[in-house]
C-alpha cells in the first residue's frame, strides 16, 4: 500500500530493463520519457556522457512533474575510452561485439535522483568490469540470432543469454549491469525522503 506522507516516484525512462529492476523495491512508481538528446559532448569519456545524461534525464522529467522524486539512469559501455551505446541493429552489435571480445569492457552506469521542489539532486556511478570470452564469429551470429539485444548498451543481456559470452564480472552493485544500480539508487531514495523498507 503507498504511503500518502510520501513523494510520487517516477521513473524518468522508457527501458523496460529498468521498470523491471526499480519494481523490485515494490514501492509504486510511474514512468516518464526523458525526451532527452543522447548525443555525446566533442572528447566527453564514456563516464561523463553516462554522468550527465543520467542527471539530465532526471532533471528533464522532474521539471514536468516537479512535486515528484524522479530517477533518470544511463548506461555507457566503455571499451578503453571508446563509448558503446546501444548497437540499434544487427551490423552494428556485430560490430562491438567483435571489439570487445577478449577485452574488459567497463559499464559505466549512472543513476540521479532529483525532486525539483524540495531542491534535492544527487548523482553517483556504478562501473562494472566485464571480462568477455574470446568470441568466434559464429558465436556472436548465434547470439545475437537467438537474443536480439539491440537495445542494450554493448550488445549483451548478462541476465539472459548474454552470460555465455562472458568471462568474468567484477562489480558492487549487481543489478548495475543490468542498467539500474539498485544499491545505490536506494540510498538516494532515502535521502530523498522515499522510506524503501517502510520504516
Amino acid at each position: 500500500m503507498s504511503d500518502p506522507t510520501q513523494r510520487q516516484l517516477l521513473l524518468g525512462s522508457t527501458s523496460p530493463y529498468r521498470r523491471d529492476l526499480l519494481a523490485r523495491l515494490r514501492i509504486p512508481f510511474e514512468v516518464a520519457a526523458p525526451e532527452v538528446d543522447e548525443t555525446a559532448y566533442l572528447n566527453e569519456t564514456p563516464k561523463q556522457l553516462a554522468c550527465r545524461l543520467a542527471m539530465a534525464k532526471a532533471r528533464a522529467v522532474a521539471a514536468r512533474f516537479p512535486s515528484h522524486v524522479v530517477i533518470g539512469s544511463d548506461q555507457v559501455a566503455d571499451l578503453d575510452g571508446l563509448a558503446l551505446g546501444k548497437p540499434g541493429d544487427h551490423a552494428r552489435a556485430v560490430l562491438q561485439l567483435q571489439q570487445m571480445r577478449g577485452k574488459t569492457v567497463v559499464f559505466q552506469t549512472a543513476v540521479a535522483v532529483v525532486c525539483r521542489d524540495s531542491g534535492f539532486a544527487q548523482m553517483d556511478l556504478a562501473q562494472v568490469q566485464v571480462k568477455f570470452r574470446e568470441l568466434s564469429d559464429a558465436q556472436i551470429e548465434a547470439y545475437l540470432l537467438a537474443e536480439m539485444p539491440y537495445d542494450c548498451a554493448g550488445s549483451a543481456k548478462s541476465e539472459g543469454l548474454g552470460i555465455a559470452l562472458l568471462e568474468r564480472i567484477d562489480n558492487d552493485d549487481p543489478s548495475a549491469l543490468v542498467g539500474l544500480p539498485l544499491i545505490r539508487t536506494c540510498h538516494m531514495l532515502e535521502a530523498a525522503g522515499v522510506r524503501v523498507l517502510g520504516a
